[in-house]
């Protein structure tokens, strides 16, 4: 297994709003999180990725990420958030380099090495974004933003990417050019990848593996392929099916 969750829970201090959540992923495997708003999706991401106090055990490859260094925890997994506020007018290529630095024995003090730059300039390329390293990410546009954060996740190189709304501020054409991207990159050697997504078609287009969570619960943990229309329906208080059914009559 690369990534082993087992009975987690955690909150901010008050009650747990993340309770009893286990699950695993093979190399290769993709598992979308999904659920109505304030259900615990992000607070899992975060937790996962060592952000939050936590009771349970993260595994990775049966290491207990708790005893990892912070620097090797950051080599095997990525967090990616909705959307990273911006402080400095770093360019496109610099905001991307910084995901090179769990790599860099003097941390960034270091040079740019030949692997950085390769790195940097295919994660790049893979989000459409080469020709737009030299600007600077104050000039972009959210869903350009967004491309930069995913580009240096990437660059990272992680074995665990977390994705945290990935799609967010990105257009049709880039949604659905990020999940074609998320499934290349997960089918390389020793990955997986772990997301949370509020557009329900994009995440069975994304995931193998569903985790629906409601009120911190998990709900079902299962194929993609298999979920159920009367569970989403109850999770999501609608008629889910129905409404994507109406939805997709308009454009016939």
């Amino acid at each position: 297994m690369i990534l082993e969750v087992k009975d987690l829970s955690c909150g901010y201090g008050g009650p747990d709003v993340v309770r009893n959540v286990s699950f695993s992923l093979r190399e290769g495997e993709r598992l979308c999180v999904l659920g109505p708003n304030g259900c615990g999706k992000t607070t899992l991401l975060r937790a996962v990725a060592g952000l939050l106090p936590r009771r349970g055990q993260v595994l990775l490859r049966g290491a207990d990420a708790a005893a990892l260094p912070r620097r090797e925890l950051a080599r095997r997994v990525a967090l990616m958030s909705q959307l990273s506020p911006v402080y400095f007018s770093y360019t496109v290529y610099e905001t991307v380099m910084l995901g090179r630095y769990p790599h860099r024995k003097g941390g960034l003090l270091d040079r740019d090495s030949d692997a950085d730059r390769q790195a940097v300039r295919e994660s790049l390329e893979r989000v459409g974004l080469w020709s737009e390293r030299d600007r600077p990410v104050t000039e972009l546009s959210g869903g350009q933003l967004q491309r930069v954060f995913l580009a240096r996740v990437f660059a990272q190189d992680p074995a665990v990417i977390l994705l945290d709304e990935p799609t967010n501020h990105l257009d049709l054409k880039y949604q659905v050019e990020l999940t074609e991207s998320l499934r290349a990159w997960t089918a390389r050697p020793g990955r997986c990848a772990v997301g949370v997504f509020h557009d329900i078609s994009l995440a069975l287009a994304f995931a193998d593996t569903a985790l629906v969570m409601c009120g911190g619960d998990v709900r079902y943990l299962g194929p993609a392929a298999a979920l159920d229309r009367a569970l989403l329906n109850r999770v999501y208080d609608m008629d889910v099916a129905g409404y994507m059914r109406s939805a997709l009559r308009r454009w016939e």
